[in-house]
């Protein structure tokens, strides 16, 4: 007979703690989001209006946060950085100038670490902004702003060890820096600029970045015989060719499958504007790269190809699905 599970491992009891610890953040989150009012805007502003850096601070469980907030930042369009404020009391005070602003993180508001930064921001005029619990602490009384989070009780009991609290900063910082995305009409072709790499970059690439462009793009007027345009096709490799107006301006397309259907006996004396495919699909060089995916898979579609066009109609690239899928675009 197997040996009775410690109660310290008892499944009931395990995932009731982690129910109460969620139903406590929530809690928690929600007086924070009932809270915000005119000292978030005001944030938001003076953020959005700095000239140089939001300088992000806090120490311990506080300062995980505030490097997680400065990163946030810096990749949706604020520029930030995170200083630790013992580092901060031995030189790094240097890295915060007159142009920029401090978030400086603190639950009781009492941390003593932090008392360099605050009396470095009363000296020379750097705009202090406090996310603390602590109404009357230190800290919320050297600020310029105070970002107050509510004083709800920590998940872990006893042990008062940072949980709820630390979470409200974090969802604090994630709701500044989405408004600061709204203030500064932040798109996700900036938000690409700071994300090359990895699946989000890809996921993130413009069309102009991947297409192919100048001499590469198979074209042909709509007089040209067919003759001419299936060495333009051979030439260029793309299996098309865009037919284009005496304007420069893409008015159709022919393609491998074009061929197929109407191959005849006299097909290359006749001219391209009869055989082509008129108004084909396009994609501005400005679009994501998987926005032409998927106007390329939309629906039954099955187009390999997709001539990148400017607003006037002209042809300025061509990119195929192959380039999408060697930039692992999905």
């Amino acid at each position: 007979m197997s040996p009775a599970t410690p109660k310290a491992y008892d499944a009931p009891t395990l995932i009731g703690a982690m129910q109460r610890t969620l139903d406590l953040e929530v809690s928690g989150l929600a007086l924070l989001k009932a809270g915000l009012g005119e000292a978030e805007l005001e944030a938001v502003r003076l953020v959005a209006e700095l000239k140089g850096r939001l300088v992000c601070a806090g120490v311990g469980k506080s300062g995980h946060v505030a490097r997680k907030i400065a990163a946030t930042l810096a990749s949706t369009g604020t520029p930030s950085q995170y200083v630790h404020p013992s580092e901060a009391s031995h030189g790094d005070l240097g890295m915060i100038t007159a142009d920029d602003a401090v978030l400086a993180l603190s639950k009781s508001g009492e941390t003593r670490e932090l008392g360099d930064i605050v009396a470095y921001c009363r000296r020379f005029s750097v705009p202090l902004i406090a996310m603390t619990a602590g109404a009357g602490s230190t800290l919320a009384k050297g600020a310029d702003l105070v970002l107050q989070v509510p004083d709800a009780e920590e998940a872990c009991g006893e042990t008062r060890a940072p949980t709820t609290s630390t979470t409200m900063m974090m969802a604090y910082g994630d709701a500044l820096a989405v408004a600061l995305i709204e203030a500064r009409g932040f798109t996700a072709g900036d938000f690409a600029r700071f994300h090359p790499g990895g699946a989000l970059g890809s996921a993130l690439a413009r069309v102009d970045s991947l297409m192919h462009h100048g001499d590469a793009i198979p074209l042909v007027g709509q007089e040209a015989m067919m003759g001419e345009a299936l060495i333009v096709m051979s030439e260029k490799g793309f299996g098309c060719v865009g037919v284009v107006d005496m304007d420069n301006r893409l008015t159709g397309m022919i393609t491998d499958g074009d061929l197929r259907r109407k191959m005849g006996p006299a097909f290359t004396e006749a001219k391209a504007m009869e055989v082509m495919t008129a108004d084909p699909i396009t994609v501005a060089p400005d679009a994501l790269a998987s926005d032409a995916l998927r106007q390329m898979t939309a629906g039954d579609r099955k187009i390999t190809q997709l001539f990148v066009c400017d607003a006037s109609k002209h042809p300025v690239g061509l990119i195929h699905i192959h380039d999408l899928l060697r930039a692992g675009v999905s």
